[in-house]
């Protein structure tokens, strides 16, 4: 038997995506920077988990708003796990959190999340994860 074939080579492609996305965020995550502190509203586009599988996933959201889309990592999977909190898509929500550049792409850190009225705080005002 030998490695060939279109299953060998899907295996090959997500072992490269998947190498990808966990070597880009083990590298030193941005700083929490309270001097680019901002505000975005908009609808959640996308619910990102960074590995997908395994390890400790981060949660990142695709947030789309206007006039441009935005990148938003929140925390770690378990911290909304241990406080029962879920992101849909569509969903309206307001992000507070320092904008940072990763990787050459604009980035948000959120600090507070308003979702359905409710203020979830991910860090406190000077940038300190809560998790």
């Amino acid at each position: 038997m030998t490695a060939s074939g279109p299953m060998f080579t899907h295996l090959l492609k997500l072992a490269a995506i998947t190498f990808l996305a966990t070597s880009a965020f083990s590298q030193a995550p941005p700083k929490y920077d309270p001097a680019t502190e901002t505000k975005v509203k908009g609808a959640v586009e996308q619910l990102k988990l960074v590995p997908p599988s395994g390890g400790k996933p981060v949660v990142y959201v695709a947030l789309k708003g206007s006039p441009d889309a935005v990148e938003v990592f929140l925390c770690p999977k378990k911290f909304l796990d241990d406080m029962g909190i879920e992101f849909k898509a569509a969903e309206e929500i307001e992000v507070t959190g320092s904008k940072v550049k990763q990787d050459g792409a604009d980035l948000i850190l959120a600090r507070e999340v308003v979702k359905g009225g409710e203020t979830l705080t991910l860090r406190f005002k000077d940038g300190k994860p809560a998790w």
